[in-house]
């Protein structure tokens, strides 16, 4: 076994050791296990269809899977004998995975260990495998390597926090990435990072960002107008959609809400929380303020005005759907952004046509974030009290509303054509043999 795989399992099974207990709080007060731990730790991933040849397509959480809905679809058009396996880290993504792609092959990503990873690509024998975004495992590539399996990155993008923290190891990281057989990344400047960490130039394209082309525009789609009848919003109501939140930013929507509401009684507030485990916790922020509240997850008819002559807050507490959510919104704003998380995708909303607003902190989104504003199609509010602000002016404004709406829509269609790009790249590391024409 080579010294640096060796090392990077003492370097993992001290991490282990320190998370143990932590791992058996979480078991024993708190109830909770980690989603498919003990396949992890000993690479146990089952196939369907041993018999056919298999890619392997690895998205972390919810995020990535969602991506991958139109190149799912179109790589399977194209190699229909091809067992597609779909493996998440996260157990949201394994449950959204699980609803979006039930006739494809789904299992958790081995731990990094050198004997799970070794035993997981024994047991699948992909012919490819694929990853999304930027899930570089060190012992994982080795292996792959090892075993002459070509690695596939797609969607790639690297921020420029995580290039300077791949930075300081650079001398560790040449050797892993060189088992990167091809990285199809989002922009030049992930391009120039990768190549800077050791990847060579001509093993690195950019294809644009699929996530374009998996981004809704039509509001009349089947999923929003279900939502719209479920929490009983009419089409003269005003509605501010505050999505991907985390804590404190529900108490910043709501206060504003609050503040609004008797100045304009038709908006209504919409919550998104990023974080299934904090759903229970905002609906207590809401009904603890004496606020009316209806849940997407209780729903059984659709919501009307409390006695008090309120119409209840909206909390949509379930998985899956905020991108059907976000063509709700008049005026979006994009959580994560007034925290330190680095911000959230703000082109769903954008793609609907939504008046978008986030925060200063959106360094994970940079490169959109700088596109929107280059194009005026966005507005960054910088505390609580501007995003107040700017939802008066913008609740007030049709005009400015629908222009900023207008300009972020026209941007996100003009990005379109990365899922194809991406599906050639694929193409050209499998046999043409087995492959059909791109679609008309």
């Amino acid at each position: 076994m080579p010294m640096l795989t060796i090392g990077l399992n003492v370097v993992y099974v001290l991490l282990l050791a320190a998370l143990t207990p932590w791992l058996v709080y979480r078991r024993v007060a708190q109830r909770k296990a980690i989603a498919g731990l003990a396949d992890k730790f000993w690479g146990r991933v089952a196939r369907k269809n041993p018999e056919r040849p298999c890619v392997w397509f690895h998205a972390v959480s919810v995020g990535e899977v969602l991506q991958l809905q139109h190149l799912l679809a179109e790589f399977s058009r194209r190699h229909p004998d091809v067992e597609v396996l779909l493996t998440t880290t996260t157990a949201t993504g394994y449950e959204v995975a699980r609803e979006k792609f039930p006739q494809h092959t789904l299992a958790y990503w081995p731990l990094d260990f050198s004997w799970a990873v070794a035993r997981a690509l024994r047991s699948v024998r992909p012919q490819l495998v694929v990853l999304v975004e930027l899930e570089l495992w060190p012992n994982f590539l080795l292996a792959a390597q090892r075993e002459k399996v070509p690695v596939i990155l797609i969607n790639g993008r690297i921020g420029a926090k995580s290039h300077r923290g791949y930075a300081r190891l650079r001398w560790f990281w040449r050797r892993p990435l060189s088992a990167v057989t091809h990285a199809a990344v989002q922009t030049d400047e992930y391009a120039r990072r990768l190549v800077d960490l050791g990847i060579s130039a001509d093993r690195v394209s950019v294809t644009g960002n699929i996530k374009y082309d998996r981004v809704q525009s039509d509001r009349a789609n089947p999923h929003t107008a279900e939502l719209r009848t479920a929490f009983g919003l009419s089409t003269d109501e005003l509605v501010f959609v505050a999505g991907s939140t985390q804590e404190p930013e529900e108490r910043f929507a709501l206060d504003a809400w609050q503040t609004l509401r008797q100045e304009i009684p038709a908006l209504r507030l919409l919550l998104v929380p990023r974080h299934k485990e904090r759903f229970s916790a905002v609906a207590r922020l809401v009904t603890e303020r004496g606020l009316p509240l209806l849940r997407r997850s209780a729903l059984s008819a659709p919501g009307k005005a409390s006695p008090s002559g309120l119409p209840p807050v909206l909390l949509l507490d379930t998985l899956g759907e905020l991108a059907a959510a976000w063509g709700l919104a008049d005026i979006a704003f994009v959580g994560g952004s007034l925290t330190q998380r680095g911000g959230q995708n703000m082109l769903e909303p954008a793609g609907y046509g939504a008046a978008i607003l986030f925060g200063p902190n959106t360094w994970n989104f940079r490169a959109i974030v700088e596109a929107l504003l280059a194009r005026n199609a966005a507005c960054v509010v910088r505390d609580a009290d501007e995003l107040r602000e700017t939802v008066r002016r913008l609740a007030h404004d049709a005009h400015e509303r629908q222009r900023l709406g207008a300009a972020a829509r026209a941007f996100v269609l003009a990005q379109q054509g990365a899922t194809v790009r991406t599906l050639e790249l694929l193409d050209a590391h499998w046999p043409a043999s087995r492959s059909l024409p791109a679609a008309a």
